[in-house]
């Protein structure tokens, strides 16, 4: 399926935050007022955790939003280098979520047993409002990496051999953070420069195979931005 992209440059990674986080409110509003609840997929890394930052120091209706995670490393449940301890600790902690629409991948089982907990729970969730998603230097998103071949119809992967430690991993897949009103991707820095170069020029990597019907949404700071030709 043919990718629509959206791109808004935007000067610094701040303002990719601010900038998100306004937009995630507005959409969590027009999705509460439409059908009482907003599902949100989070994302793990650093420019997420500034927008979860902003987030918590927000006031919205807390009580209707519901949260799934993208991906989760193999790590025991509260490892600091988890995704669902960096959000609880920035997000989830600090706002009336309540606990019972927080879905944390269980990613300490191991990849497959986690996966198997997860799928029914993201098949019975999708479709989802937003999806919240980064891309790696390699091109890959949540944990979808380059040459990892993984079943088209299965809602969740259980990742071996990541090329980024730990090698396990949880994965929801391609297909379903396509099932969303939104998918907005962040990217700042300019290590992410020339896989953004690769990507816009049409390769064939992990974040091309995210579609959504209504496309996805980049926003990116100068840095991250290929220069003109």
């Amino acid at each position: 399926m043919h990718q629509t992209i959206h791109w808004h440059p935007l000067a610094t990674a701040n303002h990719v935050a601010e900038v998100v986080c306004e937009h995630i409110l507005n959409a969590a509003r027009t999705a509460i007022a439409e059908h009482g609840h907003f599902k949100l997929v989070l994302a793990g890394g650093g420019t997420p955790e500034k927008v979860y930052r902003l987030l918590a120091q927000q006031t919205a209706d807390w009580q209707h939003w519901v949260i799934y995670y993208g991906d989760e490393r193999c790590l025991a449940a509260e490892h600091p280098e988890r995704n669902s301890t960096l959000a609880k600790h920035t997000l989830l902690d600090n706002v009336a979520i309540p606990a019972t629409q927080i879905f944390t991948i269980p990613a300490e089982l191991g990849n497959a047993a986690a996966a198997a907990v997860y799928r029914p729970l993201i098949a019975a969730a999708v479709p989802f409002d937003m999806v919240l998603l980064g891309i790696g230097e390699d091109g890959h998103t949540a944990s979808l990496f380059p040459d990892h071949i993984h079943h088209a119809d299965e809602w969740v992967h259980a990742v071996n051999d990541s090329p980024k430690p730990p090698a396990e991993r949880v994965s929801i897949s391609a297909n379903a953070l396509s099932q969303t009103n939104e998918v907005i991707f962040l990217i700042t820095g300019s290590n992410k420069r020339d896989i953004v170069t690769k990507w816009r020029n049409g390769e064939a990597l992990p974040v091309s195979t995210i579609c959504p019907a209504h496309g996805v949404t980049v926003y990116i700071d100068q840095e991250a931005l290929p220069s003109p030709e």
